[in-house]
């Protein structure tokens, strides 16, 4: 099989990092990316449609249909919203979009990137956890042939990427010691993009992926 992958969230660190793999790997054919201003990225796979209202996807939106695998990088911290800001950004965007991609291609593997912590019984006292919890929930009930739910902690970023430099000129020294200290907590941007990749090719054990699941299958 071979990926035709919807990616949102492409001009951030994350998604940027996800569409660099996406386009390395021989299993992607073809890349749409969804976002409000472009990339900058040039490739014979990759094309991107600009929009401006990421609130109002629907099943009419024929340019989402034909692709097998979403992946989902767009969010923001909830330190820098409101907290209606943040329900707005991370849940109603999100299953907007996943809502309308389900109904169009029942046979896509959603991946979406969550965070380590994450609440799944929507019941604790950090907001953003419950929210994220939430989101990952209602996921899961939609009708994707596949949701898989990325819980990283630390990521290191990949080197010579734009949204990635200042990141990892500052923080890349000290991630070896990173990784011996708190394995459990860190894992490389290569490591997520090849895992969203091969949970869209041979499934995994569970939906939801910790920092070590994806290291263990995004080498």
């Amino acid at each position: 099989m071979k990926i035709k992958a919807v990616i949102f969230g492409a001009t951030g660190m994350v998604g940027e990092g996800v569409l660099h793999q996406a386009i390395q790997s021989p299993d992607v054919e073809e890349i749409l990316v969804i976002s409000r201003r472009p990339t900058g990225v040039q490739h014979e796979k990759v094309k991107e449609k600009i929009i401006e209202d990421f609130y109002n996807f629907s099943e009419r939106d024929e340019y989402l249909k034909g692709y097998n695998a979403c992946y989902f990088c767009l969010g923001i911290s909830s330190l820098v919203v409101s907290a209606t800001d943040y329900v707005k950004i991370t849940y109603d965007l999100t299953l907007s979009a996943a809502r309308a991609l389900a109904a169009l291609n029942p046979d896509m593997t959603f991946c979406y990137v969550s965070g380590s912590g994450t609440d799944s019984t929507e019941k604790g006292k950090i907001r953003w956890a419950r929210v994220k919890g939430k989101t990952e929930n209602d996921l899961l009930r939609l009708q994707f042939k596949q949701v898989f739910l990325f819980r990283p902690g630390y990521i290191r970023p990949i080197k010579g990427l734009k949204k990635s430099y200042r990141a990892s000129k500052m923080i890349s020294p000290i991630y070896p010691l990173l990784k011996k200290l708190f394995p459990g907590y860190v894992c490389t941007l290569q490591e997520l993009g090849n895992a969203m990749i091969s949970v869209t090719l041979n499934g995994y054990a569970k939906s939801h992926l910790e920092n070590t699941d994806i290291s263990l299958i995004g080498r």
